[in-house]
This record gives C-alpha cells, sequence and structure tokens, in this order.
C-alpha cells in the first residue's frame, strides 16, 4: 500500500468533519420545508375541538383539518402553513390563536451509503446534505476505495432550489440516473454534489493485481484509479537487480477461460521511450529473471545434470 495513501485519507475525513460543522451551523439557520409524509401538530387556542395533527397527503397538502379547505404545505415552512391556518379558520372565530409544529419529518427518506467506508448504512437527509458530509457520517473512506463513488438517484429533487432540476425517476427506455464521481476530485474540492432523498451511494472497493517473479516483495496490490504498471511495481518494492525488464508479460483474462499475455518492455517505459501501461483487475504480472536461472531455466539445468551428467544448453534471448 502506498505509505502516503492512510494520510491523505486522514486529511480528507478531517477537512470533511470541519466542513460537517460549518455546514450544520449554516443550515440551522434554513428552516425545514414540509414535504409529503410529514406529520404536523396543529392547536387552536381556546378550541380543543379544532386541534389535531394532520399528515401532509401525496399531493403536498393538509386535507384532514377540521371544517377547513385543504391547505397547500409542499415546499413551505411551519411559520407559512401557520399563517394559511389562521386565516382559514379566521373565517369561523373571531382572532384565531394557532400553532403548528412539526411532530414527525417523513417526507425524506435517508441516504443509504456502502462499500468502502468504515460504517456502511443509512444517513438522514432532513437538511441538505453534501457527499463530502455523507463520507464523513459513514466514517470515512478505506483503504479499498477503487477511486469512484457511485450515486443512484432513486427519488426526484423534492423541493428544487435555484437551479435545481427536479428529475424524474426512471423508467422503461429511459437512462438511469446514476452519478459517477471520482474521489479525487471529491478530495481536490472541484466536485461535491448534493446528495437527495433516498439516495443509493456506492464507494466502489478496489480489485487485486497480482505481482509476481523478481519483485522485492510479491504479492497483490489493489487497483485504485489509473493503476499504471511503474505505480504497481513501486508499490511491491521495485524489481531486483536480476530482473529481465525488457520483457514483462502481464497475464489479463479475456471472458471465462480465454486469456492474453502483454508483454511489456519496462525498460523502455523508464527511459521515457514508451507509455506507461494502466492495468486491469486480476492481471498477473510477472517479472522474470534476465540469469540463467530465470524464466524456468533451472528445470532444464537441473534436468541436464541428472540425465545426461551436464547441463544442457541454456538459451539466452
Amino acid at each position: 500500500m502506498n505509505p502516503k495513501r492512510p494520510f491523505t485519507i486522514l486529511a480528507v475525513l478531517i477537512c470533511a468533519v470541519i466542513n460537517v460543522v460549518l455546514v450544520v451551523v449554516a443550515q440551522e439557520q434554513q428552516p425545514y420545508v414540509l414535504g409529503p409524509g410529514d406529520v404536523l401538530e396543529v392547536k387552536v387556542f381556546g378550541q380543543p375541538d379544532l386541534n389535531s395533527t394532520p399528515q401532509i397527503d401525496s399531493e403536498g397538502n393538509l386535507s384532514s383539518l377540521h371544517f377547513i379547505d385543504s391547505i397547500s404545505a409542499k415546499c413551505r415552512t411551519e411559520k407559512q402553513v401557520q399563517k394559511d391556518i389562521t386565516l382559514a379558520y379566521s373565517r369561523l372565530i373571531k382572532d384565531p390563536q394557532v400553532s403548528v409544529r412539526i411532530l414527525e419529518r417523513k417526507s425524506r427518506q435517508p441516504a443509504s451509503v456502502s462499500g468502502a467506508v468504515r460504517q456502511a448504512g443509512k444517513v438522514s437527509t432532513e437538511r441538505k446534505l453534501r457527499l463530502n458530509e455523507l463520507i464523513a457520517a459513514s466514517g470515512g473512506i478505506t483503504e479499498k476505495a477503487a477511486g469512484t463513488i457511485q450515486i443512484l438517484h432513486t427519488e426526484p429533487v423534492l423541493c428544487p432550489g435555484p437551479g435545481e432540476v427536479a428529475e424524474s425517476l426512471p423508467v422503461a427506455g429511459t437512462a438511469i440516473p446514476l452519478q459517477i464521481v471520482k474521489l479525487s476530485d471529491l478530495q481536490a474540492g472541484s466536485v461535491n454534489p448534493i446528495i437527495r432523498s433516498g439516495d443509493l451511494v456506492l464507494v466502489t472497493e478496489a480489485v487485486p493485481v497480482y505481482i509476481t517473479g523478481s519483485v522485492v516483495s510479491p504479492g497483490s496490490v489493489l487497483v485504485n484509479d489509473q493503476l499504471t504498471l511503474s505505480k504497481a511495481l513501486g508499490m511491491v518494492g521495485g524489481t531486483r537487480k536480476e530482473a529481465k525488464l525488457s520483457e514483462i508479460k502481464i497475464f489479463r483474462q479475456k471472458g471465462t477461460a480465454a486469456q492474453e499475455i502483454i508483454k511489456v518492455d519496462f525498460a523502455a517505459i523508464r527511459k521515457n521511450q514508451k507509455p506507461d501501461v494502466l492495468l486491469q483487475a486480476y492481471d498477473v504480472v510477472e517479472v522474470s529473471d534476465a540469469g540463467p536461472f530465470g524464466n524456468g531455466n533451472w528445470l532444464q539445468i537441473l534436468a541436464g545434470i541428472f540425465l545426461r551428467g551436464a547441463p544442457l544448453p541454456v538459451p539466452y534471448e
């Protein structure tokens, strides 16, 4: 693993937590706007028969208030709704004193986050929530993060603000409302989308690449965003002195059974004579030795000793 990566992740987490605090403080001054499913408590002073606990219906209205017509409540504050209810009851009684408060907030479904985070689960979207806040609320990303975050929108924007578009749910024949964010862009602060009610957020997990042969620490490394051969070899300590850099083999799966063998001149890559190679999930990188014991030549030597008393000729490339 890249030794700088844990510090990068920690720095992102600290910045995200700071942003959460600042945004919460700022948004505490913004009133909550109502939506379908929210439950209110309506009280009329001195008129207990008019008290009720109505729920906003699917059309966004309060349609079960006693003795008055429906009151529009969707995307409005409780104070705005209180003013309209007071006006409606003023036609029945003199100077009604009406109070309205929110009993239950049910109009925003929580967002779900999973994948390469420390605490997968659901996060409340009762207030405006951004992606970095969601990641912070989930404990931050882990070392297994692949480099992209997928956001699947399952519901339209309830109360779109200026410049926002209330996208409809996908139907047959339309594009799936899937947004993909690069982790590097989120870390740089260039992208930080708003998380909607009901969003499904997946921090994709990295898959392995296997490195074997003449390297310092053979093993697997995780494919993150744009993993090159040079970077992968560096993550396993680099190549040994006896490594044959002019022909490194990459075994790549094609389908269920087919396999592609890619030969790479890494010596030319190090000299900037050829472009670096991007690795793919589950690639097997084989770095052979340039000496007589590389590429399985030791088997030929042992066979010659035991079968003929002398080693067979060793082919050099």
